[in-house]
C-alpha cells in the first residue's frame, strides 16, 4: 500500500494568557492508503491535536505533513480548507449536522462549498449516500427527528459524499448506546473493507480494537 500520511516532527504549542502550552510534541506518522488506525489516549494525550493536524483542521506549530503527495504542513486559511475539503471526510462526537437543513441537505453540503457541482447532482449524489448507509427512507426528515445512531450514519454519508481520501472520526461513538455505538463500528469496518482509509480517535481501548492498527498518545508524544 502507498504513504497516505506522512508526518515527521510535528509539534503544536496553545498560547494561553502568559503560558504556552505544548499539546504536540514532535509526533512521527505513516498511515498508507487503505489502513484502518486508531488512535487512543488519555484526555489530553495530544490524540485530537493530532488529528486536527492531520485532517487539515489546524497547522503545525513545526515538522513537515504530507498529505496524499502533497506538503500542507505550512498551509493555512482558504488554502488549508481546500485541501480539507477535497482530502478528507469527518464524522465527529456530536455529529454536526444543521438543525434546519434536511439530511439530505446536510449530506451535500461539501460538495456545495466546493463548488462547481450542479444541485441536482449535489442531490443525487446525496441520496445515493444516504440510501448506501440504509437511511434512503430518512431523505426529507431533519436531523431532531432521528436517532443518534441514524445521525451519525448520517454524518459518515457526508463525509463520504466527497471522495475523500480518509475518513476521519473524533470519538464516533462516545454520544451512542451500545447497540447504536455497535452499528456505527461495524460501518466503519465495512467502509474499511470496500478499500476506504479510515482513522478514527477514541479514548475506548475496546473501540480502538476495531481498528487494525494502533497509534498510543501520552503527553503530545506518539508512544506506540
Amino acid at each position: 500500500m502507498s504513504a497516505l500520511i506522512e508526518a515527521r516532527g510535528l509539534t503544536k504549542t496553545y498560547r494561553l494568557g502568559q503560558v504556552d502550552v505544548e499539546a504536540l510534541r514532535g509526533a512521527d506518522v505513516d498511515v498508507a492508503a487503505g489502513e484502518f488506525v486508531a488512535i487512543i489516549g488519555p484526555s489530553g494525550s495530544g490524540k485530537s491535536t493530532l488529528m486536527h493536524l492531520l485532517g487539515c483542521l489546524d497547522s503545525p506549530t513545526s515538522g513537515r505533513y504530507l498529505l496524499d503527495g502533497e506538503d500542507v504542513g505550512g498551509l493555512k486559511g482558504k488554502r488549508l480548507a481546500g485541501v480539507r475539503n477535497r482530502k478528507v471526510g469527518f464524522v465527529f462526537q456530536t455529529f454536526n449536522l444543521m438543525p434546519r437543513l434536511s439530511i439530505e441537505e446536510n449530506v451535500a453540503l461539501p460538495l456545495k462549498y466546493r463548488g462547481g457541482i450542479s444541485r441536482g447532482e449535489r442531490r443525487a449524489r446525496a441520496i445515493a449516500g444516504l440510501e448506501q448507509l440504509g437511511l434512503g427512507h430518512r431523505i426529507g426528515h431533519r436531523p431532531e427527528q432521528l436517532s443518534g445512531g441514524e445521525r451519525q450514519r448520517v454524518a459518515i454519508a457526508r463525509a463520504l459524499i466527497g471522495d475523500p481520501a480518509i475518513i476521519m472520526a473524533d470519538e464516533p461513538t462516545g454520544n451512542l448506546d451500545s447497540k447504536a455505538g455497535g452499528e456505527v463500528l461495524r460501518t466503519f469496518e465495512e467502509l474499511h473493507a470496500a478499500g476506504n482509509t479510515v482513522i478514527m480517535v477514541t479514548h475506548d481501548p475496546l473501540v480502538a480494537g476495531r481498528a487494525l492498527r494502533t497509534i498510543e498518545m501520552a503527553d503530545g508524544r506518539v508512544v506506540t
